[in-house]
């Protein structure tokens, strides 16, 4: 009887009930489950993040208006600084005119106009039109700043079938030595005094930026001029590059090529005349 009675009174052996008591007071002092505590804090993390989305929100709807306001000044200021250089470079291009007009005005009444016509035009610093021809020089289609195949090696560097400054120079000496009276680089006029240099990728004349491609017109006799220039070593070397690297030539005879007059043509060194004309 004692057994059975001892069996009644603890029907859970220690070990379950201890257990039981252990899980209890895992699921918190308030009683609630795991799970449900669990839920809890995602939806507090959710409210969390919807507060900052919130917020971060209402302060870019805050500085949207002075990030507008600043593009559109910085636009303005563009606009007007573009119209302000426009006008300056028709002034200059007025005055320029101006300039020239009276030199020739000066030198037809001690008889040189002829010559100061000649001098203008050697020197770049008249308009000139005439006959010639048209040479244009643009990348390869597939040209990159890296890559792999068949780079031209120089300095230290690689090609890939764009266009240099070293290449520009000697189609440019190639066209005075075929006897070219005037030449342009996309408008840019080209004096004794200019040169072609290179700045990263871009190609400078005269410190100013070109891209391709580059068209050259030349003045002179253009069958001729065409001739002797495909004919010689910087023609030659054109030709090498198309066939080699991709870089795409044309050259074309024009019947009249005009070219504007160099903007940097300054006179460096002048004195007045001191000679009497004698009777």
């Amino acid at each position: 009887m004692s057994l059975l009675t001892n069996v009644m009174d603890h029907s859970l052996d220690d070990g379950y009930a201890e257990a039981a008591a252990r899980k209890g007071t895992e699921e918190g002092g308030a009683g609630l489950p795991r799970t449900v505590r669990a839920r809890l804090g995602l939806a507090a993390g959710l409210v969390l993040a919807g507060l900052v989305v919130t917020v971060g929100a209402a302060q870019a709807r805050v500085a949207a208006p002075t990030v507008a306001k600043e593009r559109e000044e910085l636009i303005d200021r563009i606009q007007r600084e573009t119209a302000a250089a426009d006008k300056l470079e028709s002034t200059v291009d007025t005055l320029r005119d101006d300039v020239s007009a009276r030199q020739r005005a000066a030198l037809k009444q001690n008889g040189g106009d002829d010559r100061a016509d000649l001098v203008g035009i050697l020197s770049g610093a008249v308009a000139v039109h005439g006959p010639g021809m048209k040479l244009v020089v643009n990348d390869a289609r597939e040209a990159s700043s890296g890559g792999n195949g068949n780079p031209r090696q120089t300095s230290g560097f690689s090609d890939t079938g764009r266009v240099r400054d070293r290449d520009m120079q000697r189609a440019v000496n190639g066209l005075w030595e075929s006897g070219a009276e005037a030449i342009a680089i996309n408008g840019q006029r080209l004096t004794a005094l200019s040169a072609i240099r290179a700045a990263g990728d871009a190609i400078l004349v005269d410190n100013r930026p070109l891209v391709p491609p580059y068209t050259v017109l030349a003045v002179g006799d253009g069958d001729r001029l065409s001739t002797r220039f495909q004919d010689s070593a910087d023609g030659l070397y054109l030709h090498a590059l198309r066939e080699n690297y991709g870089i795409r030539t044309s050259i074309s005879v024009e019947h009249d090529v005009r070219l504007p007059a160099a903007p940097s043509v300054i006179v460096r060194t002048a004195q007045p005349s001191t000679e009497k004309g004698t009777s």
